[in-house]
């Protein structure tokens, strides 16, 4: 397990100076994961060693199985990436009038006739063969977490349409893109799930714009210090804003009326992310028989 390097320069350093003040405690079982890795990261907080030691463990269940993501943040080479380390790229696609499907191989013209307007060149599977181990030493990296997203990326930025192993991601996203793209055509049921997931993103980042009104939810400066304090310091009332809503719901539900009213189909559309009920502007108490002094 790594230490994320960038964490020095990100407003995340910010959180060892949190933990030195606050406490967590939860006899759930539940949380447990999310007490051990507050306890690691108070543990190394003023540690200058690059990687926890591999004795260093957190108990969870969590595996990612998908990623739901919007337009922008699908590419090709997203799609090889995410296929390498096991689990799937799930873009909902504006533009899917324009996307190509890549034929199996060379010497299938006449294969597909009803989708010949949208289908495009052979995959180069020779390139794929010959790089693949390069892929998997990259995902692995990745996975592992010796080596960073970005920092892999700058390696093939320099000529990246040069560079074979750049080349290679591209082929296989490609492979991958277009079975994601038959499956999404097909199946309702997948643009349905890419919908709804889709849809809690968007719900939290509308509650973000709510909590983070000032300014029109930017940035009143460019002094790092004082970014890193407002990215905390919303993240921050995200947590209590999700906690309090968690605990409101809770309780609602454990009432026999709503238990019995409720269908799954009901519990399964309830969410935290509610905001309606909170005033963001403060409370200000005027005594209007009271003359305001001079």
């Amino acid at each position: 397990m790594s230490c994320e390097p960038t964490n020095a320069n990100h407003y995340r350093r910010m959180i060892p100076q949190l933990l030195e003040v606050l406490e967590f405690r939860s006899n759930n079982d539940l949380h447990r994961p999310v007490i051990e890795a507050l306890e690691l990261l108070k543990k190394y907080a003023h540690s200058k060693a690059r990687y926890y030691d591999s004795s260093e463990e957190i108990r969870t269940s969590m595996e990612v199985k998908k990623n739901y993501v919007d337009s922008h943040g699908q590419s090709e080479v997203a799609f090889a990436f995410t296929h390498l380390l096991g689990f799937q790229l799930m873009p909902r696609l504006k533009r899917i009038k324009v996307q190509k499907l890549y034929r199996p191989h060379a010497g299938q013209t006449n294969a597909y006739p009803n989708l010949e307007p949208v289908m495009t060149r052979p995959i180069n599977w020779d390139l794929i063969r010959q790089q693949y181990d390069q892929m998997v030493k990259y995902a692995t990296a990745l996975r592992l977490g010796t080596a960073e997203t970005e920092a892999i990326l700058k390696r093939f930025s320099k000529n990246p349409f040069k560079h074979p192993t750049y080349l290679a991601l591209m082929e296989l996203g490609r492979v991958i893109k277009t079975i994601f793209l038959c499956q999404y055509l097909d199946s309702e049921a997948i643009r349905r799930e890419i919908n709804e997931g889709l849809n809690v993103v968007e719900r939290w980042n509308g509650v973000n714009e709510f909590i983070f009104y000032g300014k029109g939810g930017e940035f009143a400066s460019n002094r790092l210090e004082t970014q890193e304090l407002s990215v905390l310091s919303l993240h921050l009332l995200q947590i209590c804003l999700v906690y309090v809503n968690t605990l409101m719901i809770q309780s609602v539900l454990a009432q026999k009326h709503w238990q019995k009213r409720l269908t799954a189909r009901d519990l399964q559309a309830i969410t935290p992310l509610i905001f309606s009920h909170v005033n963001p502007y403060g409370l200000f108490k005027l005594d209007m028989k009271e003359r305001i002094s001079r």
